[in-house]
């Protein structure tokens, strides 16, 4: 099974990105999924995830209140719309999956995508 990522690009400081992430066949359905970045010459770390039924959710506190992550688990696929981009949200964005649920707290996924890049001007 494959993620392809896709949605990122440029954008000024205060604009939006949707991001979206398709799983290549039916495995996530019962699975909860999530996005992550690593910014230039940083570590990966934990952006958001939501959960096999798409209404549990969690955030990291750097982006809470502008990012919002959603599941079409018909499509097994995972979106994250971001608002009020800053540019320190400047970063390569991958989607991740697993088959099935965990606490969201856990951040421990099987399957990762490409990676979208995301870069925000001052």
């Amino acid at each position: 099974v494959q993620l392809q990522a896709s949605g990122g690009g440029l954008v000024q400081a205060g604009g939006s990105l949707r991001l979206s992430c398709a799983a290549s066949a039916r495995a996530f359905s019962r699975g909860d999924m999530g996005w992550f970045r690593q910014g230039p010459g940083k570590e990966r770390e934990f952006v958001a995830a939501v959960n096999w039924s798409g209404v549990g959710t969690d955030y990291a506190d750097s982006v809470k209140d502008r990012f919002t992550i959603s599941k079409d688990s018909a499509k097994d696929a995972v979106y994250l719309q971001m608002n009020s981009l800053k540019p320190e949200d400047t970063a390569i964005y991958y989607c991740a999956a697993r088959r099935r649920t965990w606490a969201l707290g856990n951040h421990e996924y099987d399957y990762w995508g490409q990676g979208t890049q995301v870069t925000v001007s001052s």
